[in-house]
């Protein structure tokens, strides 16, 4: 599952963050029994779902004024989706803030400009503090049409956001 969650960088920075979940639909059973078509388009039946953190990740975008961006990757630490009348009824996830990995190459090491030190700057008080608020999360609490509306908290600080264009696929056992 993907979804695209607006303004993840709550400080000077606008960005983009995609969630790409991998459900199995084996292994041990969710906390639900219940089986549920979860696209009646792509005639997806899901059941016995189990995100698995390890599989999924974070994908972010960030941009400064126009001036410059970078993306990159967060790993999730934690999720759980649930599905009711064949729909996505709930879910938490939350994202292990010291996995952020830059992915991009928008760097100009001459002028000091490295991975490392984005890594570093963004970990600081002035973006997500990571040495203090190690995690970050995302709770849906209501679904509109193919959008899911919960409660982004970054550095403790919680605000409501819409995760648009939710879109299930599946591959094999994996959704």
């Amino acid at each position: 599952m993907t979804m695209k969650i607006n303004r993840f960088f709550l400080i000077p920075v606008m960005a983009t963050a995609i969630l790409a979940v991998s459900c199995s639909q084996t292994g041990t059973k969710q906390k639900t029994e219940e089986s549920a078509t979860a696209s009646p388009e792509q005639g997806i039946v899901l059941s016995n779902l189990q995100v698995k953190p390890d599989q999924s990740r974070v994908v972010w975008f960030g941009e400064m004024l126009g001036l410059y961006s970078h993306e990159g990757t967060i790993d999730l630490s934690q999720a759980d989706l649930k599905i009711q009348d064949g729909k996505i009824a709930a879910g938490n996830f939350v994202i292990d803030m010291t996995t952020i990995t830059p992915t991009d190459e928008n760097y100009n090491p001459a002028e000091g400009g490295t991975p490392e030190k984005l890594v570093g700057h963004l970990s600081t008080p002035d973006f997500f503090d990571v040495p203090n608020h190690p995690t970050a999360s995302f709770e849906i609490t209501r679904m509109e049409e193919n959008a899911a509306v919960g409660m982004l908290t970054v550095r403790g600080i919680s605000k409501e956001e819409k995760v648009e264009n939710i879109s299930i696929t599946k591959e094999g056992t994996t959704v």
